[in-house]
């Protein structure tokens, strides 16, 4: 069987690319081993926040009396919790389902393998292998958590995010290792359940990757709220003899010894690119990145490489983005290559954090003279009204041609917000012309224009 194009891997990449593909006309297959919709939609993004949303409902029930309401009583059904999350996933994943044969694309069931010449092997569930060619073969099978020499997951006592996400019964504390967006996502999500949890982070701050005032200000929000934050940590061993969990951790002050039920490691991921056919083929890797030109072409002809395989931010939304460029070059589309520095990140604990662009650090290390703007949603009536004051907004410009160079959000819904500083930065947006875009009142996106206000000293509400 031959097509133009075939798709390995069916995430946010792929799926997003096989249906652009269709689009343009080109015939297309994408091969799946395991569910339609990738790692992201069904042990990712999607029933993750379908748990966090459940935990966002538990501590509004929790906290009824501060809104004028009375509940005498509320419990966490965990097992529900953890179905209404699968529920979700699996809907999505019949989602993506439709939209193949909305789109006329087949879908190849199997695990591949790359072959010469513009094909690929793959072997059913039947364990017959298959042929295939196209004209043009896109790599999109995505990444699956690390694993360190000292924290080897067995899936019981050490785990990953996969089990975290479906875990029997709630442990009654657990260690969390790392504090990107998953780390920081499960602390907040276990720890509303009524878990105690301890967060360890190797580097000075959680979040590390953001601006420096947002992750100090998340690290108080979750000490606060009463999740055990370790912070220049490290943990040097975890002895999981016995019922439980015994994590050594290294701290500034000498080691700690802390007791749990579970340990969640949570440092990174790790590319699935092994025994893929990549040697055979002869496309070129550097260490665990699949190396490609700014159209996502590797080094032989007719093989492509997008979302977390490649050296670009291991999200969702920039594989899909890839993908999209990926076919339109293939079908001889004129496109432009994909603004690494403009690519929103989130993480959707409570209080949410995102960001986009430079931190403040940054832009002067890269030689800016810049100008700061910082609103505080305590100042906010939206937030007030809706109890959460917690957070706020910062803006940093280039103070010389009035540039967004990087906004930084911390407070409840700005993972919604962010787009729309994606959107000023692209269009090239100044300072005073954000200061002009008439906000609706009262939201919390007003912060962002009373920010970039604060920037040019003509904020109002503060």
């Amino acid at each position: 069987m031959s097509y133009d194009v075939i798709i390995v891997g069916s995430g946010p990449g792929g799926y997003v690319a096989a249906i652009r593909a269709s689009q343009l006309g080109l015939k297309v297959a994408i091969i799946e081993r395991a569910e339609l919709g990738g790692i992201c939609l069904n042990w990712g993004c999607i029933p993750t926040k379908a748990l966090l949303k459940s935990a966002n409902v538990f501590e509004y029930i929790n906290h009824a009396s501060d809104y004028g309401i009375t509940v005498k009583s509320a419990d966490a059904d965990f097992p529900a919790i953890v179905k209404r999350s699968r529920d979700v996933a699996e809907g999505m994943s019949n989602g993506i389902q439709f939209l193949m044969k909305k789109n006329k694309i087949e879908v190849i069931k199997g695990t591949a393998t790359l072959k010469k010449g513009n094909k690929v092997a793959v072997e059913g569930e039947d364990k017959k292998v298959t042929e295939y060619a196209a004209k043009h073969i896109i790599i999109a099978t995505g990444a699956r958590s690390k694993v360190l020499p000292n924290l080897p997951q067995d899936g019981k006592k050490i785990i990953g995010y996969r089990e975290a996400l479906t875990l029997p019964k709630l442990p009654k504390e657990m260690v969390i290792v790392g504090s990107g967006a998953i780390g920081s996502e499960f602390a907040y999500f276990y720890h509303a359940m009524g878990v105690e949890v301890t967060l360890v982070e190797f580097l000075p701050n959680i979040v590390p990757l953001e601006d420096e005032e947002v992750s100090k200000q998340l690290g108080r929000s979750f000490k606060k709220a009463g999740i055990n934050v370790m912070t220049d940590s490290s943990v040097e061993s975890v002895d999981t003899k016995g019922t439980g969990c015994k994590v050594k951790i290294k701290t500034k002050k000498g080691e700690e010894i802390i007791a749990c039920d579970i340990v969640l490691s949570a440092v990174g991921i790790k590319r699935n690119i092994e025994n893929i056919g990549l040697e055979e083929v002869g496309i070129i890797t550097d260490k665990d990145i699949i190396i490609t030109n700014d159209y996502y072409q590797t080094n032989i002809p007719g093989y492509y490489a997008i979302g977390d395989v490649t050296k670009g931010h291991a999200l969702a939304h920039v594989a899909s983005a890839e993908g999209i460029i990926c076919v339109e070059k293939i079908a001889g589309k004129e496109v432009e290559p994909l603004d690494y520095g403009n690519i929103p990140g989130c993480t959707y604990c409570s209080p949410e954090v995102a960001s986009v662009g430079m931190t403040e650090k940054m832009a002067i290390e890269k030689g800016y003279e810049i100008k700061v703007g910082k609103f505080p949603f305590s100042a906010s009536g939206k937030a007030s009204a809706s109890g959460h004051k917690d957070g706020f907004v910062k803006l940093i410009f280039d103070a010389k041609y009035g540039e967004l160079l990087g906004g930084h959000l911390i407070g409840a819904n700005v993972t919604e917000m962010i787009a729309e500083l994606v959107a000023v930065r692209k269009l090239e947006t100044t300072g005073h012309e954000l200061i002009k875009t008439v906000h609706p009142h009262p939201t919390m996106s007003e912060a962002i224009m009373e920010a970039a206000a604060a920037a040019y000293g003509e904020v109002i509400h503060m």
